[in-house]
């Protein structure tokens, strides 16, 4: 344990938030955590129009980097892919000098409406989560970030009524506080498949 304090930002893309029964409550438990700084990009940008200096600042600001989102066709909601489009510009996040987002570690914290076993090589979609996720592992790489497992909340629609939504909530705020309070080991974290099984240095429980 250290006494550096990091600040964690949270990219939330959710195009319909008042029908979320998963990543909203999350959403606001982030906002009620000191330290991190949590950005509605469909709130914000409602027409797209993303202030890519204001991102870039943010980007540049903060210590850690989280995506939050619900899986839509396998993917992120567009708005996410317009902010990487926008946002990771040559000189800025990628090329000769572009180094801002260097050693920043970077995850996905995302829900999704499968079950986990559909989520195989030989279940209904085919591929693993993290297999699904390649295209943001590489955006990683390239830009430098330390690319994390991503934290995931499988069976999202059955979800509330088999309540299992308070247990992925108290996980998900003890992994930002743990982010935020300089306690979060990378070198256990970077080889799992899922955060889910992320296990504490020196602690009995997982988060």
């Amino acid at each position: 344990m250290t006494n550096k304090k990091n600040k964690v930002l949270v990219l939330y893309a959710h195009p319909s938030p008042r029908r979320s029964e998963v990543n909203a409550p999350m959403y606001r438990d982030a906002c009620n955590i000191q330290g991190v700084t949590v950005v509605d990009l469909y709130s914000e940008y409602p027409t797209y129009h993303i202030d890519i200096d204001r991102e870039q600042k943010r980007l540049v600001e903060h210590d850690v980097v989280v995506f939050q989102f619900p899986l839509y066709w396998y993917s992120t909601p567009s708005i996410l892919k317009e902010w990487q489009d926008l946002v990771l510009e040559y000189g800025f996040a990628y090329g000769q000098d572009g180094t801002s987002l260097v050693g920043k570690p970077f995850f996905c914290a995302i829900s999704a409406g499968g079950k986990e076993e559909a989520y195989q090589t030989d279940g209904y979609n085919h591929f693993t989560i993290r297999e699904l996720l390649q295209p943001l592992e590489q955006m990683a790489n390239l830009t430098g970030f330390i690319y994390l497992p991503p934290l995931v909340l499988f069976g999202s629609r059955t979800a509330k009524e088999e309540h299992r939504i308070s247990k992925h909530r108290e996980q998900w705020k003890a992994l930002l506080t743990s982010l935020v309070n300089d306690e979060f080991d990378i070198q256990i974290a970077k080889p799992l498949d899922k955060l889910n099984h992320y296990w504490p240095k020196d602690s009995e429980q997982s988060l």
